[in-house]
């Protein structure tokens, strides 16, 4: 199984869509192994987005994403990254297909609701960045073999 990173955003949970997110991620039938609230601050956002610290843009998402406190998520399953990006739908919230979060529930490009990784080994990165190894739990949900065939759970 696979590990992503979900990041629920001021503009969501201003806007009080933790639940609902939250519901979908489940519904979908991925399992939360981390989850906590926590007020990010310049310095993290500094190496979260490291490529786009010298865009000029820069300052308005630190002040964006600083708002309020973020949700952060630790999420398995099998082919977690993809699932999750393919649930978040694209950047911009204007353009992003209904069904998906940001279709359903944003209509800007920057605050956008939520962040995904974008592949399994930036998602370790960003995994260690918001998570000590103990805030990670291995566990399977006892419902699990009705959201996976058989086989599919050793993946």
């Amino acid at each position: 199984m696979e590990l992503t990173l979900a990041i629920l955003k001021p503009s969501a949970v201003e806007r009080g869509l933790i639940g609902n997110i939250i519901s979908r991620i489940q519904d979908k039938g991925l399992i939360i192994v981390g989850m906590k609230m926590m007020q990010l601050d310049e310095n993290i956002l500094k190496q979260h987005y490291s490529h786009l610290v010298d865009k000029p843009f820069f300052p308005s998402i630190v002040r964006s994403m600083t708002a309020t406190p973020v949700v952060v998520l630790c999420l398995k399953g099998v082919e977690a990254v993809r699932v999750f990006r393919d649930m978040t739908g694209v950047t911009n919230g204007r353009n992003a297909a209904p069904g998906t979060l940001r279709g359903d529930y944003c209509m800007s490009g920057q605050a956008n609701i939520v962040h995904a990784s974008d592949s399994p080994e930036n998602a370790k990165i960003e995994i260690a960045r918001f998570f000590s190894p103990a805030e990670v739990f291995d566990w399977m949900p006892a419902d699990s073999a009705f959201y996976y065939g058989e086989d599919e759970l050793k993946m």
